[in-house]
């Protein structure tokens, strides 16, 4: 919030707080006399009586007031100023994750004296990675980590980049970019169709390199994909032969992705996640595709 804001919030509270207070004082009536007084307003037979506010009630409403201005002076609620106790939520806030940080240090410190493969059989721990994967990863994965359309399915054993430890916290440090050119400039309508039908068969009855299809595949995509379709872990490019497709595997789909390429981005977390919590992600992650899980 600007200091703008701030002000103007400081102006209609004190302005809030005098009108309620003038309010209270010029309504307060006191009278000795004993007789009934009335305001002169009559309806329907019934007479309003012009009696002063109850002393019990006065005296609440001015301790109201009182207390208002205490907070007020002693606590924010007036937007950038923090008060004379120096108080504010997200002060609050960041000394509770600080109280909670020190807290669970050495649970962490023993963690990562672990290695993942020995974590990921560890109960304790995957129940905080679950926590970190649902907090960091599940908007994209999904909460049981099988992906979606354009989100790789982390629970199965296809992996773009490699699953061992090391591979696994490299992604998450660094991130992925995935990017595949477009090719509908180089082919035509029939030789998309071709190459659609070549990758679909790559992963079903298998595929003849021979033909035109196959060369054109050959002089295209054999650089990143490999001759026989199986991919290349150390640059991205997913396997096409195993029928595992991470933009679908329809013939719309796959020609789709040869004519307009696709481009991927896994934004990395060495900035938002502290190296034991990426120790503990990566045990979880590394456990997900595991049959002992």
């Amino acid at each position: 919030m600007s200091s703008f804001w701030s002000i103007w919030i400081i102006a209609l509270t004190v302005i809030s707080l005098v009108l309620i207070t003038w309010l209270l004082f010029s309504n307060r009536k006191i009278t000795g006399s004993k007789e009934t007084q009335t305001t002169g307003h009559v309806y329907d037979g019934i007479e309003e009586y012009d009696n002063p506010l109850p002393s019990w009630w006065f005296k609440m409403f001015v301790v109201s007031i009182v207390f208002a201005v205490a907070y007020l002076i002693a606590f924010p609620g007036l937007g950038n100023f923090p008060g004379l106790l120096n108080w504010t939520s997200v002060g609050k806030w960041e000394k509770e994750v600080a109280e909670a940080e020190q807290a669970t240090a050495e649970l962490y410190k023993g963690f990562m004296a672990t290695e993942v493969t020995s974590l990921a059989s560890d109960r304790n721990a995957m129940r905080l990675g679950k926590r970190i994967f649902a907090n960091n990863c599940a908007i994209c994965h999904g909460i049981n980590a099988e992906g979606s359309y354009g989100f790789p399915n982390l629970s199965d054993h296809d992996w773009l980049y490699g699953g061992d430890a090391e591979q696994i916290r490299a992604s998450i440090n660094q991130g992925r970019s995935g990017v595949m050119p477009a090719w509908k400039n180089m082919l035509d309508n029939n030789g998309l169709e071709a190459m659609t039908q070549y990758v679909k068969n790559l992963s079903s009855t298998g595929a003849d390199s021979t033909t035109p299809a196959g060369k054109q595949f050959a002089m295209l995509c054999a650089a990143c994909h490999g001759p026989d379709g199986s991919g290349n872990q150390m640059m991205g490019a997913p396997n096409l032969a195993d029928n595992i497709w991470l933009y679908g595997g329809d013939a719309g789909q796959i020609k789709q992705s040869i004519a307009n390429g696709r481009n991927g981005q896994m934004p990395a977390h060495h900035d938002k996640l502290s190296e034991e919590k990426i120790h503990l992600l990566t045990a979880y992650v590394y456990q997900l595709s595991r049959p002992s899980r």
